[in-house]
C-alpha cells in the first residue's frame, strides 16, 4: 500500500488540469476535475496498485479481469469519453456520443496532465498525441468529438502549449457566441 505516494500523484496530476483548465477559461472544470479519485472505491485501489509511472487502474485490471476504480470513475466523470457510450438511436449497437464541447476541452487538459505526470522529465508535447494515436483504434468515440480531441493534440505536437491553449479558449468564445 502506498496511500501517500498515491496521494501525492493524483493530487499533482489534479492541480496540473485545474492549471490547464484555468488557461482554457474553464475554472468549475478545473476545480471540480477528479474529485472521485479521493473517494475510497477509487483511492484505496490506487494505493494498492500504485506504481507511480502509469494509472495504477492498468495494474488492477491486469491482476483481477477489470478495474473496480475506472468502472466507478468513468461513470462519473464526463470528460471520459467513455461515460458518453451509449446504443444508437438506430439501434445499431453500442456508439460513442457527441461530447459537449467543454468536457472535449477537459478531456485535452486531463491528457497533457497525465502525460506530464506520468512521463515527468522526459515528457514532450508530442506525449498525448502519441498515447492517443496508439489507443485510437479501439476507442468508441463520436467522430466529431475525436476529430475535436486530435485537432487540440496536434496543436500541441505541432505549435506548442500557449497556442494549444489559446485555441481552446478560442473555440469556447466561438461556442458562447454562436449560442
Amino acid at each position: 500500500m502506498h496511500p501517500w505516494l498515491h496521494f501525492k500523484t493524483i493530487t499533482r496530476h489534479k492541480l496540473l488540469v485545474m492549471h490547464y483548465c484555468f488557461r482554457a477559461g474553464m475554472y468549475k472544470q478545473g476545480l471540480l476535475h477528479d474529485l472521485s479519485k479521493y473517494e475510497p472505491v477509487e483511492f484505496l485501489v490506487g494505493c494498492k496498485y500504485y506504481q507511480g509511472t502509469m494509472s495504477p487502474n492498468n495494474a488492477e485490471r491486469k491482476d483481477k479481469g477489470y478495474s473496480s476504480a475506472w468502472l466507478h470513475h468513468k461513470g462519473r466523470n464526463k470528460h471520459h469519453m467513455e461515460y458518453w457510450i451509449d446504443y444508437a438511436a438506430d439501434g445499431s449497437g453500442m456508439c460513442g456520443m457527441k461530447m459537449p464541447l467543454k468536457y472535449v476541452l477537459e478531456m485535452f487538459c486531463d491528457r497533457v496532465a497525465a502525460s506530464k505526470t506520468y512521463r515527468g522529465a522526459a515528457y514532450r508535447d508530442s506525449d498525448p498525441y502519441d498515447y492517443y494515436a496508439r489507443s485510437v483504434d479501439h476507442y468508441i468515440i463520436h467522430p466529431e468529438t475525436a476529430q475535436t480531441l486530435e485537432y487540440l493534440l496536434r496543436v500541441l505536437r505541432d505549435e506548442g502549449e500557449d497556442r494549444a491553449f489559446a485555441e481552446a479558449r478560442r473555440m469556447l468564445r466561438e461556442q458562447k457566441k454562436n449560442r
